[in-house]
């Protein structure tokens, strides 16, 4: 805050530059966040988290395998919907604190997939389809259906983090672009000491 002190002895108020520039400077980081559409992308990882996680439920009833040990669709679901909610929370609150947050969770995010789809590859290399025997009846055993079942969820949940891989490295291209262009404007968050303000006493004569 500035003051200004006038020959009548009348004090004005000025406003304080720093926070007339910081704002400014805030308005246009999230014209350009939002450019970006982070909140679209949150809420695409947090349906991909929640659609993941519940889609894995039949494994548990099926075949117990490397992903079922490993609860490999519960952990990359939740890290989804974690990445997705602080990209949303991103959308309604704009600074570069929680862009900074919202990077490093989107980056943690990308790599959990990649490991996600590794151990995914994996097990579906190490659990083939059973062969399909048949019984009496025609029909193939419990082990070809059940193999057969396990192999397609675990197919669909490998879609999905690629899915979410994609949009994680996405988002994270954009919060980066972003960070780097309003790095040089990151001390005005920081409090500014009061300037010392020089009063000069009036000249009566």
């Amino acid at each position: 805050m500035a003051v200004s002190v006038s020959r009548d002895l009348s004090v004005q108020v000025l406003e304080d530059l720093n926070v007339v520039k910081l704002t400014d400077i805030q308005q246009v980081l999230r014209a350009a966040i939002q450019k970006g559409e982070p909140k679209c992308l949150g809420v695409s990882q947090v349906m991909l988290g929640l659609l993941g996680m519940s889609y894995s439920i039949p494994l548990h009833c099926i075949e117990f395998t490397e992903v079922v040990a490993l609860g490999v669709p519960w952990w990359s679901g939740l890290m989804f919907i974690t990445a997705g909610a602080v990209a949303i929370f991103l959308d309604k609150h704009c600074t570069m604190k929680i862009l900074q947050v919202c990077l490093m969770v989107s980056m943690a995010s990308v790599v959990l997939s990649v490991v996600a789809v590794i151990i995914y590859s994996v097990d579906m290399d190490r659990n083939p389809e059973e062969p399909c025997l048949q019984t009496s009846h025609d029909i193939c055993g419990d082990k070809h259906y059940a193999s057969r079942l396990s192999r397609g969820v675990k197919s669909t949940l490998l879609l999905f983090t690629l899915a979410q891989a994609v949009i994680a490295a996405i988002l994270s291209f954009l919060l980066f672009r972003q960070r780097r262009s309003f790095v040089p404007y990151t001390s005005l968050t920081h409090p500014v000491p009061p300037s010392p303000t020089v009063l000069i006493t009036p000249d009566l004569n």
